[in-house]
C-alpha cells in the first residue's frame, strides 16, 4: 500500500553515478513508490554547472547550483559529489534539518564517519552508504543486519576493480605492469593520476568502513596499514604461479589477540598471495568480492561489479527505498554500533605467512645458514624451492614459504636475511592470505 504523502528527494551531484540515479528515479517512479510505500519526488539536482555535458539528458528545470536551498526542503538527500568538502557540510546540514542521507562517499566516511554518525544520533536521522565499498555488491547491510547475531572473525576483500584488472592481466595474460595499466586506463578503470588506486588508498578507505561495521568499532583511517601494487613484478607473478598462488590486492580486516592477551582489530591493505583454490583467486578483471568468515555462518562470499554508474546507482536506490520505508513506518534511524570499542592494532601483531624470494650464493652451507636465521626468530619454514640461475654468476634463487607467524618476527627475519653475507639480494616478500 502506498502512503498518501510524497517524500521529497534532493540529489547532490550529476556525474556518472548521479546522472544514472536521477534517470532511474524519474523513469521508475511508480515502481519505486510501490516498493517504498510512498511517492518519491526528485525535487532538484545540485550541480556546479547547469550547462555541463552529461552522460544522461536530465530535465533542465531540476538542475540548480543552490545546494543549500535544495537540502532544506528535502526528506531524503542523496550525496554523490565525492570528496570531503563541501560534501561533509552538506550532509551535516541535511541531517540537522531532519533529512535522511544516502551517500557513496567512501573518502568522507573513512575520514569523518564518526562525526557524521554522531550527528544523526542527535536527531534520529540515518545515513545509508551501501554504495561506498563495492558498488552494487550488497555487503554493508549484511554485515550490519543479517550477521548481527553472529561474530565475524575475518574479512578478506578485493574492493578495487582497477588494481584487480591489472593484476589479473599480469597473471592470466602475461602482461607487464605497464601494459596492463595502459589497458586499464584505456578501458576507463584508471584515472590519469592512478595514485588513489595503485597505491592502495581507495582500498584502505573501504576497509576502514568494512572493519568498523564488522567489529562494531571506530577505525582511524590514517592508521590502516597500506601498500600498493606498484612493486609487483612479472617475476613475482611467475613465482606465485609456480607455487600455486595468484597475487591480489587485498583489504583485510580481522579480530586479533596480541601476545599480551589484548583483543583488537587489524585493518590493512597490501598485495598478497592467495591460493588458487580459494574463491577470491577466481575474481577476474575489474570485479570485486568480499569474503567473510563468521563463527556460526562460516565462510560467505559476496561477488559482483565493484564499479560503474548503473551498478552503483542500483545500490544508491536500494538505500533510498529503505530510507523511504523508514519515513513511512516512523521511528529513529538505525546506524552502525561502535559499542565494542576495539583498538586498531599495529601491523606487527598480525599473524600470517610469508613467501620470500632470495638470490643467494650457490655454495654448500647456504641453506643451513638461511634456515638458522629463521630459527633465530622462531619462524618455521614450510617450503623451500631452489633453482640455479643461467647467468653463471654463482648465485641461486631460493623461494621460501613460512608457516604462520607474527608479522614482527617475519619482518625481523627479512631484515636479517638482507644483512646476511650469503644474500645477494631479496627479490620480493609477499604475505600469504586465505591459506590454512
Amino acid at each position: 500500500m502506498i502512503d498518501s504523502r510524497t517524500l521529497r528527494v534532493a540529489l547532490l551531484g550529476a556525474g556518472s553515478v548521479g546522472s544514472q540515479v536521477a534517470k532511474m528515479l524519474l523513469e521508475n517512479r511508480r515502481e519505486l513508490a510501490a516498493r517504498a510505500g510512498a511517492d518519491l519526488e526528485l525535487v532538484g539536482i545540485a550541480v556546479r554547472d547547469v550547462d555541463a555535458k552529461r552522460d544522461v539528458e536530465l530535465p533542465r528545470e531540476l538542475l540548480t547550483t543552490d545546494a543549500e536551498s535544495l537540502i532544506r526542503g528535502a526528506d531524503i538527500v542523496i550525496e554523490l559529489m565525492g570528496g570531503i568538502e563541501p560534501a561533509r557540510t552538506y550532509i551535516l546540514d541535511a541531517v540537522n534539518s531532519g533529512a535522511d542521507v544516502v551517500t557513496g562517499n567512501k573518502a568522507l566516511l573513512a575520514a569523518h564517519g564518526a562525526e557524521l554518525f554522531a550527528a544523526t544520533e542527535q536527531v534520529g536521522a540515518e545515513i545509508s552508504y551501501e554504495a561506498s565499498v563495492a558498488a552494487a555488491i550488497p555487503i554493508l547491510r549484511p554485515l550490519r543486519d543479517s550477521l548481527a547475531g553472529d561474530n565475524i572473525t575475518r574479512v578478506l576483500a578485493i574492493v578495487n576493480g582497477s588494481t584487480n584488472f591489472i593484476l589479473d592481466r599480469m597473471d592470466r595474460f602475461g602482461e607487464t605492469m605497464e601494459e596492463a595499466s595502459k589497458l586499464a586506463f584505456e578501458a576507463g578503470y584508471l584515472e590519469a593520476d592512478p595514485t588513489l588506486d595503485v597505491e592502495g588508498y581507495d582500498a584502505a578507505q573501504k576497509v576502514t568502513i568494512l572493519a568498523g561495521l564488522a567489529f562494531h568499532s571506530q577505525i582511524d583511517a590514517d592508521r590502516v596499514h597500506r601498500e600498493g601494487i606498484t612493486s609487483v613484478t612479472a617475476e613475482q607473478i611467475e613465482a606465485a604461479q609456480s607455487a600455486g598462488y595468484v597475487i591480489k590486492l587485498l583489504a583485510v580486516a580481522e579480530r586479533l589477540t596480541t601476545p599480551e592477551g589484548e583483543l583488537g582489530i587489524s585493518a590493512r591493505v597490501y598485495p598478497a598471495l592467495v591460493p588458487r583454490e580459494h574463491p577470491l583467486a577466481t575474481v577476474y578483471a575489474e570485479n570485486n568480492a568480499v569474503f567473510v568468515d563468521a563463527e556460526a555462518a562460516g565462510p560467505l562470499m559476496f561477488y559482483g561489479a565493484g564499479a560503474g554508474g548503473v551498478q552503483t546507482a542500483s545500490a544508491i536506490l536500494g538505500d533510498v527505498v529503505s530510507a523511504a520505508r523508514r519515513h513511512v513506518a516512523g521511528g529513529p534511524g538505525l546506524n552502525g554500533s561502535n559499542h565494542a570499542g576495539l583498538p586498531l592494532l599495529p601491523i606487527d601483531d598480525v599473524v600470517t605467512k610469508y613467501q620470500i624470494n632470495l638470490r643467494v650464493e650457490d655454495r654448500p652451507g647456504v641453506l643451513s645458514e638461511v634456515a638458522g636465521i629463521f630459527a633465530d626468530f622462531g619462524v618455521s619454514v614450510q617450503t623451500v624451492e631452489q633453482s640455479i640461475a643461467d647467468e653463471g654468476d654463482g648465485l641461486a634463487t631460493l623461494i621460501i614459504g613460512t608457516h604462520r607467524a607474527r608479522e614482527k618476527a617475519l619482518s625481523a627475519v627479512v631484515d636479517a636475511l638482507g644483512e646476511a653475507n650469503v644474500t645477494d639480494r631479496i627479490v620480493s616478500v609477499l604475505r600469504v592470505e586465505g591459506a590454512q
